[in-house]
């Protein structure tokens, strides 16, 4: 008699995992690492000041005051910066079942929340943006990092990515500012060139040396202070930042919320919007190291 084999079955039921693997990356390590304060209008200022270089200072006895020269505050703004997406999944979309999601709007209503936040990191560290204050026509962008930075404060690196010794001199150079600088975030590419410091110099450490080899680095320890490496895959190619999260701050002016847009039909339609903008408090408390485009 004739065996009856899995391949001789009709109707099979598909064997389809329930969890949907999605590799597409989410931590946003800037806008995550710095602190926010809420804002109440879409263009905000603040002030920042500085001492005067220190100079001799000795007087006779019973000496006649002088008037000094005394400096204003200087102001600075920016303006806040509107992100959204928008939704529309249809009613027998969402009525069906599916593998890997309960409802088709719930599972892409989360989706776009993990991609605008990706997008305001973008904003902040990934583009280099200028203010634009925007009009009828023009959408606002809010002045990124690498603009609010003095530029004193941007040290130019020759092609070839960066180097230890340009890290250090930019360290002495926030040093000598009075800045406190704990933190370099670094691209891919960066960070690689950051781990061959300890090859280069044949500095080592040794972590369960029977069964790991440690190729990075972490932290680093200068004359200037301790500052952890961070990576980051949305930082603008060619630039390494150098600051103290707690001289930044994400200013939100509408948080993000989600809103159900009116029915034009058989469809569920949502959108997701966030409005928020970047303090720098003070632009000489960081720096940008960037890498010259080309050779030459």
């Amino acid at each position: 008699m004739a065996q009856f084999k899995t391949y001789d079955q009709v109707g099979d039921k598909e064997d389809v995992s329930n969890i949907i693997s999605n590799l597409t990356p989410t931590r946003t390590p800037f806008t995550s690492g710095i602190g926010t304060e809420s804002i109440h209008n879409t263009l905000f200022q603040w002030q920042e000041d500085e001492l005067r270089a220190v100079q001799e200072n000795a007087q006779v006895e019973g000496f006649t005051a002088q008037d000094a020269t005394l400096s204003p505050t200087r102001m600075r703004n920016n303006v806040t910066q509107i992100l959204e997406k928008t939704i529309k999944v249809s009613g027998s979309a969402d009525k069906r079942d599916t593998y890997g999601r309960a409802k088709e709007s719930a599972y892409q209503m989360g989706k776009a929340m993990a991609e605008v936040k990706r997008d305001l990191e973008h904003a902040a560290i990934g583009t280099g943006q200028t203010k634009v204050e925007g009009d009828s026509n023009t959408a606002r962008k809010f002045a990124g990092f690498q603009a609010q930075v003095d530029s004193t404060h941007i040290v130019e690196e020759a092609f070839g990515g960066l180097t230890e010794g340009k890290l250090l001199s930019t360290l002495q150079l926030l040093w000598n500012a009075g800045a406190e600088p704990n933190a370099v975030m670094v691209t891919g590419d960066n960070a690689i060139r950051v781990a061959e410091f300890a090859k280069a110099s044949g500095r080592q450490r040794n972590v369960d040396a029977e069964t790991k080899i440690v190729n990075a680095i972490d932290l680093y320890v200068s004359p200037f202070g301790k500052v952890a490496i961070q990576l980051n895959r949305f930082l603008k190619a060619g630039d390494t930042l150098v600051y103290d999260p707690a001289d930044w701050k994400l200013a939100v002016f509408r948080n993000w919320f989600r809103e159900t847009l009116a029915k034009d039909g058989d469809s569920t339609k949502m959108m997701v919007v966030g409005e928020f903008s970047l303090k720098h408090k003070n632009y000489k408390a960081s720096a940008v190291i960037r890498e010259a485009a080309s050779e030459g």
